[in-house]
């Protein structure tokens, strides 16, 4: 329970006495003998509208004492007399059709309990037009249920029976529910209409008097207000509110837009003094309070209050606007009231943020950083983040920064300048705990860029942590680097390659093998056997030969690597096969005994036969390292004779150059010429070899006889009988072609001679065809028939 006198007071609304635009500017002169008053639908009954015009009607002989007016509706329902003593009526006005220049009276039906003669009280009607109650002064509540504009469609009943006069109606409808609040002098009670049989709970054992009790508004959940002498008690359909303590009795009660406004009784010292204040029940500050002369009623209509006097004066009760309102309590560093208000007034993100940095900013200036701080992040979202940050930077409180920036990122907001400051200030106060709780929040909570904040850590030296930021995002870059770069664990970011997706597990081995290998050798190769051959889970292969410069100072892992593979996949790119080629080469170059050399040897030319191998590399391999069965293996496969016999040549091997004249010479016969001058040129006694190559020239007539002799000339240890046998053959079968050339000269003299003789006789003498067969078809010739001058005859039908 709040006391209102510690309740602050401010001047929330402007008073000004309402003029009549139609004098002048006088002063609004309201009726005379007012007897009840409402308000809505752009009217203040008597019908005065906002433009100040006053109309009105009878409604009944004598008086009216109760009115109410719709707000959704254009209906206004009154209660009161046409006739002497107590027979009240109520009367449904439609203000939307006219009889005879007045509102049209839809219903009208005598308003008396039980036939019981009483006086009305209170009036309530359902903004539904469904429910209307009337309360009367022996106790008793009739409700109205249907259509209350029409007879034949309502019904009406006694709900509520008591001794103590009904003081206070309101309904209230939450959903489908219906509620109706009763208050009396002595009690406050709550009936549930949408229920059959109307169920009652008694909410308090005290009500009010006449006139105090009123109905806030759904913002304010629609509670039902009662001011009794001492507090103000607010209600729900099933329990009683709070209650504030307003002392005095109350004449008048009114809500009207979040404020209650209620008039106490007369000022003892001023004669006819009504004070009357206005309340801001959420915030707890009065809004506004005045004293007026003899209060009659006061009624909210077009976003104002309105006072009626008993001097027929019209004051108009303005609300000041928010920012004017708001300006007031910052003059007065009223910033939590501030706050409260613009919340209350609804005021936009944009305002409350301005609100929250001006009470950040007061609490700055005063040495408040914790304080000032709070303000600030609520801020976020409006205001630029670096004026803050600015502030607690100069002011070296880190831990305020640190609590910015923590918000900051729990709102999605922050940069990476900001996730990188915010690890700064982590690491500077050693706070460990408040660093993993940040790395370590769920997935769903991760509000800062991961790769800025690895980068933070890193540096300054949070090693383990930024590991597993790295691990745990998937950043496998900044994963393995830290890993093998900061923390040398070699065998773990094997272990983790080994777990990535294919194309990213490839990518990182060529760019981490070369180390890897160095310091796991073993363990790197097994992985680039796996990553070469069925790499799971993505069961895909990478190209082995890719991979070769990883081993480059690991010989003995590479030819285990590139030996499994061709076992694997004989059809491995053919760089494996010249690596490995290479590889054997060298270890056969460096063998010393003669019977694993022997094997190397093998396993060398086993290479060079798979076909795999390629050639001009093969060969370039084997020269290098003389290694003399594969490159006669490699000329003889290239088809490259002479190079055979210049290798023969070049190790001064006779005997084979001879024999690769016999295997390739009749591929190549100019082997045979070369291997002549090959002997020639040679001082040493090589008459054997020179009389093998010159009988194979002769028999096959390579060369003529005095290129022969001159190419023998150039060989001083050549004598004449080395070519004497050659020279008596080469002459003897001179001397026979000579013979055989005469011989065949003769013939063909003798045939020519003959022909041009028969060609002759063609030419001058007839010629007698004889024969009897086709010389096609070999059948007797048929008339008619073919004869050429040849003496060949044919059937004329062959030749058609």
């Amino acid at each position: 329970m709040a006391a209102f006198l510690q309740w602050r007071r401010f001047v929330f609304f402007d008073k000004e006495t309402v003029k009549d635009p139609s004098e002048n500017g006088k002063n609004f002169q309201l009726p005379v003998g007012i007897a009840a008053c409402d308000s809505g639908r752009g009217h203040i009954i008597w019908f005065l509208t906002r433009s100040l015009q006053l109309s009105s009607f009878q409604a009944y002989k004598l008086r009216v004492t109760h009115l109410y007016q719709l707000k959704q509706h254009n209906i206004l329902v009154s209660v009161g007399q046409d006739e002497p003593g107590i027979n009240p009526l109520v009367k449904v006005w439609n203000l939307d059709k006219k009889d005879s220049g007045s509102p049209l009276c839809t219903r009208i039906f005598p308003a008396i309990p039980g036939n019981k003669p009483t006086e009305v009280s209170c009036l309530s009607v359902h903004e539904t037009l469904n429910f209307m109650a009337i309360g009367f002064t022996d106790g008793s509540v009739v409700l109205t249920k249907g259509d209350i504009t029409r007879d034949r469609h309502s019904k009406t009943l006694s709900l509520h029976e008591g001794s103590c006069p009904i003081t206070g109606l309101a309904f209230r409808q939450a959903g489908k529910v219906t509620h109706l609040f009763v208050a009396t002098l002595e009690k406050v009670q709550c009936y549930t209409l949408s229920v059959k049989e109307y169920p009652r709970i008694e909410l308090d054992t005290h009500g009010c008097a006449l006139r105090c009790s009123a109905l806030t508004d759904p913002s304010q959940d629609s509670q039902f207000i009662v001011a009794g002498d001492d507090c103000v008690y607010l209600y729900q359909p099933d329990e009683r509110g709070p209650c504030f303590a307003f002392d005095g009795h109350k004449l008048l009660t009114h809500w009207h837009r979040g404020y209650l406004l209620h008039k106490p009784r007369c000022i003892a010292w001023i004669i006819e003094k009504h004070i009357l204040n206005i309340y801001d029940l959420d915030n707890k500050f009065i809004a506004y309070s005045a004293a007026f002369d003899d209060v009659i009623d006061v009624l909210a209509e077009w976003g104002s209050f309105y006072v009626l006097t008993r001097d027929r004066t019209l004051y108009m009760l303005q609300e000041k606007d928010t920012q004017t309102k708001l300006e007031m309590l910052f003059k007065k560093n009223l910033f939590v009231m501030a706050i409260n208000l613009a919340k209350s007034q609804h005021l936009d993100n944009d305002g409350l943020s301005e609100i929250f940095r001006q009470y950040g900013d007061h609490l700055y200036v005063k040495g408040d950083h914790d304080g000032a701080i709070q303000q600030y992040i609520r801020t976020i979202g409006k205001l630029e983040p670096s004026y803050v940050i600015r502030k607690f930077l100069d002011a070296q409180r880190i831990h305020n920064l640190t609590a910015y920036l923590q918000a900051l990122h729990r709102q999605s907001l922050a940069n990476a300048d900001h996730t990188t400051l915010l690890l700064n200030c982590y690491t500077k106060l050693k706070d460990s705990s408040k660093l993993e709780e940040f790395i370590k929040s769920n997935e769903s909570e991760v509000h800062f860029d991961v790769e800025i904040a690895i980068k933070v850590l890193r540096q300054a030296g949070y090693h383990s942590h930024a590991v597993f930021l790295a691990e745990r995002h998937m950043h496998h870059e900044w994963y393995l680097k830290i890993q093998l770069e900061d923390l040398k664990n070699y065998q773990e970011a094997l272990r983790y390659i080994g777990r990535l997706p294919f194309d990213q597990a490839e990518s990182n081995m060529k760019r981490y093998g070369k180390i890897l290998m160095h310091h796991v050798p073993e363990s790197s190769t097994i992985l680039l056997k796996r990553l070469c051959t069925d790499y799971h889970p993505n069961k895909d292969s990478a190209n082995p030969e890719e991979f070769i410069p990883v081993f480059a100072n690991n010989p003995r892992e590479l030819r285990a690597f590139l030996e499994h593979m061709i076992e694997v996949d004989p059809f491995s790119p053919e760089g494996v096969y010249d690596t490995l080629l290479e590889l054997r080469l060298q270890d056969w170059a460096h063998e010393q005994d003669p019977g694993k050399k022997k094997v190397l040897q093998e396993a060398a030319l086993s290479l060079l036969r798979s076909d795999n191998t390629v050639f001009d590399k093969a060969l370039v391999l084997c020269q290098m390292h003389n290694f003399k069965e594969g490159v006669l293996y490699l000329y003889e496969k290239g088809k490259l004779y002479q190079q055979i016999m210049h290798y023969h040549m070049q190790n001064e091997e006779y005997g084979k150059v001879v024999e690769a004249c016999k295997r390739y010479g009749d591929s190549e016969v100019c082997l045979w010429e070369q291997a002549l001058g090959y002997f020639a040129r040679k001082e040493e006694n090589c008459k054997a070899y020179i009389s093998e190559v010159l009988q194979h020239i002769d028999e096959n007539n390579l060369m003529p006889p005095l290129l022969v002799v001159q190419t023998l000339a150039h060989n001083s240890t050549a004598s004449l009988s080395v070519i004497k046998d050659y020279l008596i053959n080469k002459l003897e079968r001179e001397t026979q072609q000579i013979e055989e050339d005469e011989r065949k000269i003769r013939q063909y003299r003798e045939e020519t001679a003959h022909l041009r003789a028969e060609i002759q006789e063609l030419k001058t003498c007839a010629k007698i065809f004889q024969k009897t067969k086709c010389s096609m078809c070999n059948s007797p010739l048929e008339l008619p028939s073919v004869h050429f001058l040849c003496g060949h005859s044919f059937h004329q039908h062959i030749w058609v």
